[in-house]
């Protein structure tokens, strides 16, 4: 199944579901350390990556990238995908924490303001019954320095982590985990965007049917108006216009 990729924009799209995802990486955690980086990718990066061939290179080299979004959900079943199902971040998130719930799998909490990722340890503590998380970091507005990465990259080794989540944003989370992935050695680093703000109730969720309907983006819209109708008024009709040139140059099915 993880070989079975669809593409969507020029970015290979795993083809399943949530349940197929946890049982192929939970089955690959005793193999060789090799830093696999997995995003959990929508129309925010699918547009990005059309507009920034670095953030499209940074997508094509991960080991999956899993379709955040039910507009990648319907895109993906118009090229011939008819198993694909949305894998929403926060809950493929909830599950990992489930399944490795009392086994010898470390995690490490990368994101979020201050503060943040060490409520997420207590979050996973109490709610998924998980007391596998190691440590935790929030990183700072800026990009970080040479010495910063290094010194996030000991702690992480040191703590003999298995998976590192990071929780930031598209598309800073996917360049990040690209650069940490130089100074560590873990199974899986794994980016989950607002799984972080949501678990500890930062941000309201949508509700199921509004995320089934596709409208999350408006729900959030309306939520966080100022940070991102900007985003939104470029996203919508870009993800559109995309796939549709797609279509009329007969590149979409092939």
């Amino acid at each position: 199944m993880k070989d079975s990729k669809i593409k969507i924009l020029d970015i290979p799209i795993f083809p399943g579901d949530i349940n197929q995802a946890v049982k192929i990486i939970s089955g690959e955690l005793n193999n060789d350390k090799d830093n696999r980086c997995i995003s959990f990718t929508g129309a925010h990066g699918l547009v990005y990556g059309e507009k920034n061939k670095k953030f499209k290179e940074t997508l094509n080299s991960f080991y999956l990238n899993l379709p955040d979004g039910m507009p990648g959900v319907w895109i993906g079943r118009l090229k011939g995908s008819g198993k694909i199902k949305r894998c929403y971040g926060p809950d493929f998130f909830s599950e990992m924490m489930k399944a490795t719930a009392g086994k010898n799998i470390i995690h490490y909490l990368c994101g979020g303001k201050e503060g943040i990722a060490e409520e997420l340890k207590s979050v996973c503590e109490i709610k998924f019954n998980n007391f596998n998380i190691a440590g935790t970091y929030s990183p700072p507005f800026r990009e970080m320095t040479e010495e910063e990465f290094i010194k996030l990259g000991k702690d992480i080794s040191a703590k003999k982590t298995d998976i590192v989540w990071i929780g930031i944003s598209t598309p800073k989370q996917e360049l990040f985990a690209k650069r940490l992935a130089g100074y560590i050695k873990v199974n899986f680093i794994i980016t989950v965007g607002a799984a972080f703000d949501f678990h500890t109730n930062k941000i309201r969720q949508a509700p199921k049917l509004i995320q089934n309907l596709g409208l999350e983006w408006f729900f959030r819209l309306i939520i966080e108006p100022k940070r991102l109708w900007k985003r939104y008024a470029e996203i919508v009709p870009l993800f559109i216009f995309f796939n549709l040139r797609e279509f009329i140059t007969g590149k979409f099915f092939k």
